[in-house]
């Protein structure tokens, strides 16, 4: 028999992990390590070691377990760290190996030295005894070496930290807040954790504004969030204004720019998407260490440059702002200018296409039953008062084109509120006609929001030849919606004063292009 052998095999520190709650019982045997001042304590050629009292807490099979024979009583903590310390000084004097592996069993295999003393290892095999619940055990386990798997060492230098973990988490109970939810997030994707994924969307949900949109739009795209990137996108709709003046706005990346600015459902001017664009240029540059040029901001906005309508902008807010910051080119400029003031207009390379403040299709009303020729224009508007049964927006009126063939007009366009005579929506433009009594598309800059049951007035001036208008006007025109069955009701009326002529019953402005 090997020297300080007491049960026909060396001394062994024993663990049994059958599952995650760890209900094997842990060896409570000592096992021997040098002491500092050579006494003998060890059982060695027959000599009798010193003797051991009852463990004070039994195993399952209600026998006593090793104890110590002087000296405090150690707790679960520090006996865990001592068997630790005495496993590696063990290993170190004799050369064995240990594993560490749950479910398997860790042992060390040699005989301990001639000096030696008795080590206490607290036993922690029946401590689910005491957990009535799985939260309790799960609990008792976290940030404790039972059971650990796996160790992270936290902080640098002699400041350093190692921290038991376990592969699996340990209860339902989260505490996720602003500063921590994008790195559990991050955390739960890697480990592929759905429930605590869904914790923290759930939790960027709720906090969603319009100050952190863009931040979180851009982590939403990044973890693969599709349905939190469609809610920042809606925010950004619904509040485009104080998205882009947030301090976050800035540090988004050029895709998740291009995204926005694609939308045609943003709810400002155009002008104020350039500016905020340029803003972002700015910083751009100076993160890839360039000079803030314009030749370089032209460079780091690359594709998201054409995605701003600068047609829909007025002369005078393009003259005071694209016109001179010379991002655009001179030619670019020059194509711009014409559209702005000549018909007919050479085309350019930016959308003209309206941004609608509201998602949907697009819809449209006819107030006229049939087109007869011979509409002439002194200078005087086209006017006719109306009022609908629910909130839309509209986007443009349809209006009718010359009768002597090829024709362009130059047109103002307005939506006034009747009772206070307040302008709120109006375009300075023009539209070409092919000669037929279709129809021609004349749009606003901006949507107009159009309240229930409210008096509005049409207004189109029109700059040209004679062209067909309506007969057989009606009063009130429904439109139904043919996927949700929406009933959007208008109701004309006539608008007193100078109207070039135009009423219920004939005239201009045969169409209204709307969202609802």
């Amino acid at each position: 028999m090997a020297a300080g052998d007491y049960s026909g095999r060396p001394p062994s520190l024993h663990f049994s992990y059958p599952g995650p709650l760890g209900n094997g019982q842990p060896s409570n045997s000592g096992y021997s390590m040098p002491t500092s001042n050579g006494g003998p304590t060890g059982a060695t050629g027959g000599v009798q070691g010193p003797a051991r009292r009852p463990n004070p807490q039994s195993g399952p099979g209600g026998g006593e377990s090793a104890g110590v024979a002087a000296g405090t009583q150690p707790t679960v903590q520090n006996s865990i760290q001592q068997a630790s310390a005495q496993s590696a000084a063990a290993r170190g004097a004799s050369g064995a190996t240990a594993a560490s592996v749950p479910g398997t069993h860790s042992s060390l295999t040699s005989a301990p030295p001639a000096a030696d003393v008795l080590v206490y290892r607290e036993p922690v095999y029946n401590w689910q005894a005491t957990k009535s619940t799985v939260k309790e055990r799960f609990a008792f386990l976290f940030n404790n070496e039972v059971l650990s798997d796996v160790h992270f060492l936290v902080g640098k230098g002699m400041g350093v930290q190692r921290i038991p973990a376990h592969r699996f988490l340990y209860s339902d109970e989260i505490q996720i807040g602003p500063e921590t939810v994008m790195t559990t997030l991050y955390t739960a994707k890697k480990y592929a954790v759905p429930a605590l994924e869904a914790h923290c969307v759930e939790f960027l949900k709720k906090n969603l504004r319009a100050d952190n949109a863009f931040m979180l739009l851009t982590q939403a795209r990044l973890f693969d969030e599709p349905q939190l990137a469609s809610l920042c996108l809606e925010n950004i709709d619904k509040n485009t204004g104080d998205a882009l003046a947030a301090e976050g706005f800035t540090d988004i990346d050029l895709d998740t720019l291009v995204a926005v600015l694609e939308r045609d459902t943003l709810g400002v001017r155009e002008v104020r998407l350039f500016v905020a664009a340029v803003r972002w240029a700015e910083a751009e540059a100076h993160r890839q260490q360039l000079q803030p040029t314009p030749e370089n901001k032209r460079r780091v906005l690359a594709k998201a440059l054409a995605l701003i309508r600068f047609p829909l902008m007025t002369i005078e807010e393009f003259a005071a702002g694209p016109a001179q910051s010379s991002i655009l080119t001179d030619s670019e400029v020059v194509s711009l200018f014409l559209h702005f003031t000549v018909n007919p207009k050479p085309r350019v390379e930016f959308i003209d296409r309206p941004r609608c403040c509201l998602r949907g299709k697009e819809c449209s009303i006819t107030r006229f039953g049939q087109v007869e020729s011979r509409w002439g224009y002194s200078g005087t508007s086209d006017r006719i008062r109306f009022s609908v049964n629910r909130r839309i927006f509209v986007v443009g009126f349809g209006l009718y084109g010359s009768i002597h063939g090829p024709t362009d007009y130059q047109v103002n366009i307005q939506i006034i509120h009747t009772d206070s005579n307040t302008v709120l929506g109006q375009n300075d433009t023009g539209f070409s006609c092919d000669g037929s009594s279709n129809t021609f598309r004349v749009m606003f800059k901006e949507p107009v929001e159009i309240l229930p049951n409210v008096n509005y007035t049409a207004c189109a001036t029109l700059k040209g030849p004679d062209s067909h208008y309506g007969t057989k006007g009606m009063r009130k025109v429904t439109h139904e919606s043919s996927s949700t069955g929406t009933k959007t009701c208008f109701t004309f009326c006539y608008a007193a004063g100078n109207n070039n002529g135009t009423s219920v019953e004939d005239g201009q402005i045969p169409e209204v292009i709307f969202y609802t």
